[in-house]
This record gives C-alpha cells, structure tokens and sequence, in this order.
C-alpha cells in the first residue's frame, strides 16, 4: 500500500519525547510548549503564538478573539475544508463566499468587493493546496474598508507570498500540524498574531477562560484547546527541519510534474509557480475533465493498492448548511468543477522515490488508455 500520506519523523523527536517521559511533563504546562510557541511565532515572524489542540480550535480562538458583532458577514471561499466556515457560524457570524480561480484553486480576490456590504467585517483567507492567495489584493481591500484579516495558513508552512511568510499577513493567522502538514504533532494547531491583546484573549479562550486570580469563576465561555507537552516536543523537533522538509516537498512535485509530463494535456497538474510564489505541494493535487473520468482513475489508483483522496467539497453544497437555509441558489461554476474533479495522490513527507514512480506510472498508463482530455 502507498498511502496518501506518510509523515517523515527523521530528527529530535524521539529524544524530546523522552525528555517529557523522564521529567514527567506530559500535560499543557510544560516547557517545550512555550519553546514551541516562540519558535514558531519567530519562524514566521509573528509577536505572539499561541499553541492549541488542533487547526480547527485555531480557527475557532481566533474568530471568536476578534468580537465581531452579532451577525457580521466575513467573506470568504466556498472551495475549502468545513472547518473556516463552521468557525464563524459557531461566533453567530455570516460566511460570505466567492468562488475560486481556476489555475491556482485558490480563492478569486477578484470577487470580493462585490460582496462587501456595510454588515461585512472580516475576509477569511484560505491559502489552498500550495499555493497562496494574491495577499497585496486583500491587503488593499482590508485597507479601503477597514476589514480585519483572518488567515488560514493551516497547509502553508515555511510558504512566502512575495518573500513574506504566509502566517504573517492576517490581524491573526492559523495553523494546523495534523500529520500531513509540513510540520506535524500528530493533532495541533497554532494562533499567531502581533497583537498583544489579542494574544492574551486566545491565550485565555483556550484556557477556559479562567478568571485571573479566581481561576474556577468563569464570565466568559472558552474552551478546553490545550496543547500537551508531548505535541509541542514533535513540534519543536519538526521546525528544527522545516527547510528540508519543504525543499523535499518541492522535490516531490517536481519529480511527479517530470513523470506526468506526457498526460499533462489531458489532466490538469499543479501550478507549478505563479509571479508571487513557488508551489510547497502541500499535497500533488490533479483535476480531470469530469467527475466521472476522476472517480475511474481512483479506483484504478485503489486497485493498485494507491492512496488517494477528492478535493474539498464547497460550502455551498454542504448538507448541514443546506438544512441552515445558507447559501439558496448560489452557484459558483470553479469550485464545483475542482471539487467533483479533483483529486491527490500520495505525496507525504516519507514516500520514495520508487513510489512517485509506482504512483506516476499507474496514472499515465490509466490517462493514456482512456484518453482523458482536460476540459
């Protein structure tokens, strides 16, 4: 079996677990938590970090820190993970959606000003799949209309938008280090801003909320998001090579557009680089020319004993907003095609060489047989 993704845990991480083992900090209070917070916030040239339990709690601190009002639209893309949206609705705001570009998959900024009403107070970035959204454009927006920034970067690390770390453009930005990501602590996550009260106010959502002095009185509802020492130890291990392991990343995207170079008429690969960003190949992601020609290399892929996994499913087509009475009748045309199209393959930290090849020579073999054209 070739999964669709293999972590690579080549560095200090079993030595730094042994560390908490033999000085019993296993829980949220010890010290590579704090070590982790720091590095992090000073990789990605943030002020403050604050560790929690995974991406979506990041999402859900972070929303909630900000204190939009009550019924506040906050724009964002439809082609995503549930997680972005699902945050605002639980802080009793309006997702907002724009569809997205075909090239990149990521959110179309184009998009955006038309859907800013006086009720809108937050653009939520998305930075898709390895490469990042066009950020001087939300800048200029956020700018005009005085609309705070929220970035998910959760599959973005060690990315740059023109030089600049993904993670350091947002009023307060987020990570995951689920074990797919470039970084992982197996479940995790990472607030970072540079906003000394918003620090302190996701500090304390993650905590309970505990009243400084009379740590059981409560008058505000947080949540139990806590980072254990054990994660943060994975983490500071990992950041240690984050530089190797994004150059592999990018080795490995190279080495599959190489050995798909002759269906790349027939199937759309990753963009490889755009004029503000190199692609960190997240994940290899490829888009057929129908949904039915996409399910059929996957079952090819599935019979070889190949990983894979679809695209996000958009926003608005998801049941459970559909029973909310979000979204009626809106169509975006882009993100329904990436979504029933699209697919990727394994591409995770500790595959081989001989496995790209495997994985490469399945799918050409499969491409070339049917005759799949890109639409």
């Amino acid at each position: 079996m070739i999964p669709v993704n293999t972590p690579l845990l080549s560095g200090n991480e079993g030595k730094y677990l042994q560390e908490c083992i033999d000085t019993q900090w296993i829980s949220s209070e010890g010290p590579f938590v704090k070590r982790f917070e720091k590095e992090f916030a000073d990789y990605n040239n943030r002020k403050y970090g604050i560790a929690v339990a995974n991406g979506s709690a990041a999402l859900d601190i972070a929303v909630r820190a900000l204190d939009l009002p009550k019924g506040s639209e906050v724009i964002m893309p439809t082609f995503t993970i549930i997680s972005p949206a699902a945050s605002l609705i639980y802080s009793n705001l309006k997702p907002v959606l724009v569809d997205s570009k075909p090239d990149t998959w990521n959110m179309d900024v184009g998009q955006i000003e038309a859907k800013i009403t006086d009720k809108t107070k937050a653009i939520l970035v998305v930075h898709i799949y390895g490469l990042p959204v066009e950020m001087d454009k939300i800048l200029e927006l956020a700018e005009k209309y005085n609309l705070k920034i929220i970035e998910d970067a959760a599959e973005m690390h060690g990315q740059e938008y023109n030089g600049k770390k993904c993670g350091s453009f947002g009023d307060i930005s987020i990570f995951s280090f689920y074990p797919n990501k470039h970084i992982t602590t197996g479940e995790g996550g990472m607030i970072v801003t540079d906003n000394e009260n918003l620090a302190e106010r996701c500090q304390s959502l993650r905590n309970l909320c505990f009243k400084k002095g009379q740590r059981y009185v409560h008058e505000e509802l947080g949540w139990n998001y806590r980072m254990t020492n054990l994660q943060a130890a994975l983490g500071v291990a990992q950041l240690e090579n984050i530089e190797k392991h994004i150059e592999k990343k990018r080795i490995i995207g190279r080495l599959y557009n190489e050995k798909l170079v002759s269906v790349k008429d027939k199937i759309q690969l990753p963009l490889a680089t755009t004029d503000y960003s190199e692609n960190i190949y997240w994940v290899y992601g490829l888009v057929a020319s129908s949904s039915e020609e996409r399910d059929h290399l996957i079952m090819k892929c599935s019979e070889q004993k190949i990983g894979t996994r679809t695209f996000f499913w958009c926003m608005h087509e998801q049941p459970v907003f559909k029973k909310m009475g979000l979204f009626v009748k809106e169509s975006y045309p882009v993100a329904e095609n990436l979504a029933r199209c699209g697919f990727y393959i394994p591409a995770g930290l500790g595959i081989s060489k001989k496995e790209i090849e495997v994985v490469a020579n399945v799918l050409t073999e499969t491409i070339l047989n049917q005759n799949i054209k890109v639409s």
